[in-house]
């Protein structure tokens, strides 16, 4: 290994014991990502609930699951289950955009600001 290598190295590793600085940029991409934070989770959440639903009631349809919890005929129960989870699942995505709307608008004036300054430091 050359001395360039070494110091390229040593260099890579220092930084990273360095005290980081928090800049402008740093704190728009963290305020950018708080906005979004909460409507990613929620559309995890609920999509995932949604089809695991909607699998519970192609399950009881599709399987004698029903005759083991004594259910005589599965299959209107488990058509209803399983669209309440369809819907669930529709309606996942305009409830994001809903949410994320909202939180953009409650950020907007910070974000706007940061990258105001960010755009005339150059």
């Amino acid at each position: 290994m050359n001395r360039n290598d070494q110091q390229f190295i040593a260099q890579k590793i220092r930084t990273q014991y360095m005290e980081q600085q928090n800049t402008e940029l740093d704190a728009l991409r963290a305020l950018d990502a708080k906005a979004k934070r909460p409507a990613n989770i929620f559309s995890y959440l609920f999509g995932g609930l949604g089809a695991i639903i909607m699998g519970c009631g192609m399950s009881l349809v599709m399987t004698d699951i029903g005759v083991t919890l004594g259910l005589e005929n599965a299959m209107v129960p488990g058509i209803v289950i399983g669209v309440i989870g369809l819907a669930m699942a529709l309606i996942n995505y305009p409830l994001y955009r809903q949410i994320l709307r909202g939180r953009k608008q409650r950020y907007a004036p910070e974000i706007l600001a940061l990258s105001e300054q960010l755009m005339n430091k150059q």
